[in-house]
């Protein structure tokens, strides 16, 4: 069996998978496949950073009713599952806010990020390599 590509997982993904009503939905499977080490992915510890300040926001919070001790205990077992990388200058993202996850994939060239981002899905500079999470599922 061929493994996947390693994927950096964008943390709208992540929120949306943890946001979903319906698990067979394409961002829940994501986020279970991480929890589950059903397929490689990457993580940095910006990354990691970022995922637990956006899962701490109190509007955010309170949508997916996560105590703060559940938070670390999510952002544990995704640290235990994942190729953790640290990020290399990559080429400037399509928005600055973006730049950590160019920054992953430029750190290794198989790597694919997978996003709801559609200015990231479009980009040209990373073509192939941006993938709806509904995608990146049909590969991996």
């Amino acid at each position: 069996m061929i493994r996947p590509a390693a994927a950096v997982v964008d943390t709208n993904v992540l929120v949306a998978g943890l946001l979903s009503f319906r698990a067979a939905s394409p961002v829940a499977r994501v986020l279970d496949g991480m929890l589950s080490a059903a397929f490689p992915y990457v993580l940095s510890r910006e990354l990691l950073r970022e995922y637990g300040s956006v899962l701490a926001r109190p509007g955010l919070q309170k949508r997916h009713g996560l105590t703060p001790a559940e938070i670390e205990i999510l952002l544990t077992d995704l640290a235990q599952n994942a190729i953790v990388l640290g990020p290399v200058a990559g080429p400037p993202a399509p928005e600055p806010g973006d730049q950590l996850l160019w920054n992953l994939l430029a750190a290794k060239p198989d790597l694919l990020l997978v996003t709801g981002d559609k200015l990231l899905l479009e980009d040209e500079s990373m073509r192939g390599r941006v993938l709806t999470p509904k995608a990146f599922l049909a590969k991996a």
